[in-house]
């Protein structure tokens, strides 16, 4: 049911006047949510892992070493285009532990561009 409340707009009309004889109405907060996630960019697995190696880095600056915790994640500012042209600095946080877990099991995928990016930064698996 929470799926066609959030999804409300897709369904056909036929569709919304069944539920709406049910007694369910659309969930305006699930709809604006879906509507906003739809509205972000999508990051490339090349934009991603660029993420992850600036937050690694930015990780090993200030704590001195490579020992990320799973759970961490690490906050990460970018400049972005405001709604009137001008630039916001956007701050997100972005699973640092999780990616580089990630990383650390699908190695054998890396490209070798990939791989010199992270052993840059001391990252070596044997």
């Amino acid at each position: 049911m929470r799926a066609q409340r959030a999804g409300w707009a897709e369904l056909d009309q036929e569709q919304r006047d069944l539920l709406t004889a049910l007694g369910i109405e659309a969930d305006q907060e699930l709809v604006a949510a879906r509507q906003a996630a739809a509205a972000k960019p999508k990051a490339s697995r090349a934009d991603r892992f660029a993420q992850g190696v600036a937050a690694l880095a930015q990780f090993v600056d200030r704590e001195q070493h490579l020992r990320v915790p799973r759970p961490h994640k690490e906050p990460l500012e970018a400049v972005e285009a405001g709604p009137g042209g001008e630039e916001l600095v956007v701050v997100s946080h972005f699973a640092l532990g999780t990616w580089l877990n990630n990383q650390k099991a699908r190695r054998a995928k890396l490209t070798p561009g990939q791989l010199a990016q992270l052993a840059e930064h001391g990252v070596e698996w044997a």
